[in-house]
């Protein structure tokens, strides 16, 4: 069974921040398919790198 199959696809951009981000990486793999979807449809808002980064320090401290 492919355990990827059942996640939401995630942007580059978010990807790459979370990578740099432990404990939101952390936060992020802990979420439902539905808290994940949230967070990547609020990506789409943001388009600049500085604001992504931004963004994912919010979800280190959840």
């Amino acid at each position: 069974m492919n355990v990827f199959a059942k996640q939401p696809e995630m942007p580059l951009g978010l990807g790459m921040a979370l990578m740099k981000n432990p404990d939101a990486l952390r936060n992020y793999s802990k979420m439902t398919y539905e808290q994940k979807q949230a967070i990547i449809e609020h990506t789409h808002s943001i388009s600049s790198k500085a604001d992504m980064e931004a963004y994912v320090r919010t979800l280190a401290m959840q």
